[in-house]
């Protein structure tokens, strides 16, 4: 399972997003993604999983099935972020 956080960068969100993305690689030892939404990576991904808000967590099987997905500016608890990579 891997994490990917579809982000700006340079946005209002963009510290928070990387700091809740350390957090969760310390504390969980998830593998954590950062995919900046306006490359052509983060745009098509945002595409393929029906991304409508940023940032946008999505938890990821390694086949690219989506478990789980959260959008808008209010994070999950990590734990619960660390439970479905777990899943």
């Amino acid at each position: 399972m891997k994490v990917v956080v579809l982000y700006r960068p340079n946005s209002e969100f963009s510290r928070m997003v990387e700091e809740f993305a350390q957090e969760l690689e310390r504390e969980h030892q998830a593998r954590i993604d950062l995919l900046n939404i306006d490359t052509r990576d983060g745009s098509s991904t945002a595409s393929l999983y029906d991304i409508m808000q940023n940032p946008a967590i999505l938890v990821l099987r390694d086949d690219g099935q989506l478990v789980q997905q959260w959008q808008g500016g209010t994070f999950p608890p990590k734990s619960e972020v660390s439970y479905y990579t777990h899943v």
